[in-house]
């Protein structure tokens, strides 16, 4: 008898320790990739986790890189049948990505367009091609003004609600040692951050303009309207003291972070990273409106797309995951980790997120923002770096360098869309 019990308890052992061998065998992995920023990896990192313990045959590997490197990283690994098998992608980059065949369209049955036109914000309706959406977001991105509550109150100013007391509070918190060097700036500058987004959608619209035309095919913003826009902005470093100083700390978030900058306007991603700085006592309000009161703002996204590596099995777990990051609930996770703002309006416009006192602002700016459909966004973006850098190095007048940016960006945009 003992002998049997130990036959039957031995075959049990091994028939288990089989079952278990078949079960991992059987187990998909697919491949993640991101860019590296420190709170959108931990967010994703919870996002596996969760999406595992649903889907015990599904194993998902996350991979970043910085984001110098990302998009060359992208383009070299998913022709050569490696990489991810959902990647993540800069809204402006979709049809690099289209063209370059290094993502597919995403299965119809399960995300069924007229649904998503009806749930998402419809800057998402970007991603649409006919009937079928070729990518999703998990969250959106606004802009808003952060504020260094200390230096506020340095200063005896209060957070903003219009350009003109922006203006007048950054002069508040400016300082100047004896040599005429500034020490600290009362608002941080650089077209290279996300100023150029402030600029384009939001001055020159307060200035009364339309940056675009056609779709965002035609260049509006050489009018009075872009030229008041462009003195605006490029002079806030002038007078005494001055409002910014340009290439201050080379970085305008970094000098926010240190204590040394008043107010920096940036997105919602930057919430994360400015809740771990240590000493920083900060908060954030909604974009200054002009003098009659009116308001706009950028929105953009980062999506998530199946790469045409994911083929078979891959693909339905790929598109099981893709499921799950886009799920009401991932969203929620995305804001509380990262601050990045929920892509559907039943989940970022609850009353608890919308009267956020952090996230607030920035889902508010939802309502009023524009979003600027690029060909080439670091090209764009250089531009207006050039445009800026014209006049503040080579004194060049408003007028005659934005006459420049705008041929120089008009000439990007006809060569780009006679191509595709």
């Amino acid at each position: 008898m003992r002998l049997n019990r130990l036959k039957t308890m031995a075959f049990a052992t091994t028939a288990s320790a089989a079952m278990l061998i078949g079960s991992t065998a059987s187990a998909v992995e697919i491949e993640y990739w991101q860019y590296f920023f420190d709170a959108r990896v931990k967010a994703m990192e919870q996002l596996i986790d969760n999406f595992q313990a649903e889907n015990p045959d599904i194993t998902v590997t996350m991979t970043h890189f910085p984001y110098a490197d990302y998009r060359t990283k992208v383009a070299a690994a998913i022709p050569a049948g490696e990489g991810p098998d959902v990647v993540q992608l800069f809204y402006g980059w979709l049809n690099d990505y289209v063209a370059a065949d290094l993502i597919q369209p995403l299965p119809a049955d399960t995300f069924p367009a007229d649904e998503i036109d009806a749930e998402f914000f419809p800057m998402v309706q970007a991603m649409k091609e006919g009937d079928q959406y070729w990518a999703l977001p998990t969250a959106v991105r606004s802009l808003a003004l952060f504020y260094n509550e200390r230096l506020l109150e340095e200063a005896g100013v209060e957070p903003p609600e219009t350009l003109d007391e922006m203006i007048e509070a950054a002069r508040a918190m400016t300082k100047v040692d004896g040599a005429g060097n500034v020490t600290q700036v009362g608002m941080t500058a650089g077209m290279t951050a996300q100023d150029h987004h402030w600029w384009r959608e939001v001055l020159v619209r307060q200035f009364g303009g339309e940056p675009y035309l056609d779709d965002y095919q035609t260049v509006n913003y050489n009018t009075p309207a872009g030229e008041a826009a462009l003195d605006f902005y490029v002079g806030m470093a002038d007078g005494d003291p001055p409002a910014t100083a340009f290439g201050f700390m080379d970085e305008p978030q970094a000098a926010f972070k240190a204590g040394r900058a008043g107010m920096h306007i940036d997105g919602s991603f930057r919430i994360g990273s400015l809740e771990d700085t240590r000493g920083l006592k900060w908060g954030v309000t909604e974009l200054p409106a002009n003098a009659e009161g009116m308001r706009s703002n950028y929105s953009s996204y980062w999506v998530n797309a199946i790469t045409t590596k994911a083929e078979g099995e891959k693909y339905d777990a790929a598109v099981k995951f893709m499921e799950y990051v886009t799920s009401d609930e991932a969203m929620q996770i995305w804001l509380d980790v990262v601050g990045e703002l929920p892509a559907k309006p039943s989940v970022g416009m609850t009353e608890d997120n919308a009267n956020d006192p952090v996230f607030g602002p920035f889902i508010r700016g939802l309502e009023y923002a524009n979003t600027t459909k690029f060909a080439n966004e670091s090209a764009q973006r250089q531009i207006l770096v050039e445009m800026v850098e014209r006049m503040t190095l080579q004194d060049m007048s408003a007028s005659e360098s934005l006459a420049i940016a705008a041929e120089a960006e008009q000439k990007l945009l006809d060569e780009y869309y006679a191509d595709n």
